[in-house]
């Protein structure tokens, strides 16, 4: 199908999709929390008359589009939630919630693509399957709450693509993308990429010492909050061993910090991520981050609890499927329209697109249309035409270029593939063994304590 006639498609439908971008902007909702957002986006859908296949117990859900000749199946993705940042103007005011991030957008963006979709001789020209999903969880806050969810069996994985597939959801896709949404930095580009992303593993820590009167008797306590401060200086002099190319981070925040100020605090939890840009480098960094917290609380006499979580694998943007998403962009918007230095570019950031992408072919492009911080109190969605419509131009396109011809292209690009596991259950068995309940400094009824 030819540029013009998928342009006309999709903008047919733009004053639906900036109607869904500002409505969904105003019902921001953290991870597995997203009930307004999923409510919406399930009535929308249906509302154009999709079957969709919910996750029942959780937000977010997938539909199947059969062009009604065989193929191969290809995924588009947008994300549900929101992120904290109280400081924002238009956050929600009882939780602190906003779409920092812009994902209201993504979800804006999705729906204008299966507008599209439904239109008549939308699917001329295609084989196989387009599977549009609607995933919660990407970003990685809340970490109590999602450890009570996987205590209470809810959940296997705290991040919303992991868990969907452990559910089997993904089973069958050939090539997935998800489009995100970029601050604008030229005024020519409209879009973007990069070489990928940090994987990350999520950390809670428990520093636990004794309480007692601050001012009367301040050595009748044992103080974890000076463990913690200890712990996150020892961590801070490990950073100059760690390697450049391994894109090591750490960056930890006191959730709980002490309840009075006339109380020896008795417990400290600390919650962070250990990024870095491949599995070995996160897992001898996160293995080394412990040592160094749980010595330090120790020298305090400190007992210590660390709860770790699998977090996203490292993003690897598919080659072949990179190189289709250029030629798209040049497409729609000719050669200036993107970061030529994409290739140089890797974010110590995260997403759990990685995970996707470590499993089937995947990429991670962005629509520009935002301006300020990302995840800050200036962020702002001030062009929704490039952000949301170009968006979902963009995944009209790229749909179009892997089914046609038979799903050509979808086909070359899984048969050159090699996932990073050697099968789904041996990403799963991984995933899980990350995750880890450990305490790593005892306090002894006599005084003494030991380091396990």
């Amino acid at each position: 199908m030819e540029q013009k006639k998928i342009r006309e498609y999709v903008e047919k439908h733009k004053d639906f999709i900036l109607k869904a971008e500002r409505e969904l902007w105003k019902m921001p909702e953290a991870g597995y929390k997203e009930y307004k957002t999923d409510a919406y986006m399930k009535k929308a859908f249906r509302d154009l008359g999709y079957n969709l296949t919910e996750a029942g117990d959780i937000t977010g859900f997938y539909t199947v589009i059969d062009t009604g000749k065989s193929g191969p199946t290809v995924l588009a993705l947008a994300e549900l939630d929101a992120l904290y940042c109280s400081e924002h103007p238009e956050c929600d005011k009882v939780t602190g919630a906003v779409h920092a991030c812009g994902h209201h957008a993504q979800c804006a963006a999705m729906l204008g693509l299966a507008a599209a979709l439904k239109e008549e001789g939308a699917l001329a020209g295609l084989s196989g399957k387009i599977k549009l999903c609607v995933v919660p969880a990407e970003e990685g806050v809340d970490i109590n709450y999602r450890m009570n969810l996987i205590k209470e069996g809810k959940i296997t994985f705290a991040s919303g693509k992991q868990e969907f597939i452990a559910r089997g959801y993904f089973d069958d896709v050939d090539a997935a993308f998800m489009v995100h949404t970029d601050i604008t930095k030229k005024p020519d580009e409209i879009f973007g990429k990069s070489a990928g992303h940090n994987g990350l593993i999520r950390k809670r820590i428990e520093i636990r010492g004794k309480s007692a009167h601050a001012g009367a008797y301040p050595y009748e306590g044992i103080n974890a909050l000076n463990a913690a401060m200890l712990a996150i200086s020892a961590v801070n002099n490990l950073r100059e061993t760690f390697k450049d190319e391994d894109r090591v981070r750490f960056h930890p925040i006191i959730t709980e910090g002490g309840e009075a100020v006339n109380a020896v605090p008795e417990k400290v939890v600390m919650e962070s991520y250990v990024r870095a840009a491949n599995a070995q480098a996160i897992t001898e960094a996160n293995r080394r981050i412990n040592r160094a917290v749980s010595a330090a609380a120790a020298a305090n006499g400190c007992s210590v609890h660390i709860s770790d979580i699998a977090g996203s694998d490292p993003l690897y943007e598919n080659p072949e499927l990179t190189d289709l998403c250029i030629e798209v962009f040049e497409e729609i918007g000719g050669k200036g329209c993107y970061n030529s230095d994409y290739k140089k570019r890797w974010s110590a950031s995260s997403t759990d697109m990685g995970d996707v992408a470590a499993n089937f072919p995947g990429i991670h492009p962005y629509c520009v249309g935002a301006e300020g911080t990302s995840h800050g109190a200036d962020y702002r969605i001030t062009d929704p035409v490039k952000a949301c419509v170009n968006s979902a131009l963009l995944q009209f396109t790229l749909i179009h270029r892997l089914l046609e011809n038979g799903g050509k292209r979808a086909k070359e690009i899984k048969a050159k593939f090699k996932p990073v596991y050697p099968s789904i259950k041996d990403y799963l068995e991984f995933k899980k063994s990350q995750t880890a309940e450990n305490d790593t400094v005892i306090q002894n009824g006599d005084g003494s304590i030991t380091v396990l």
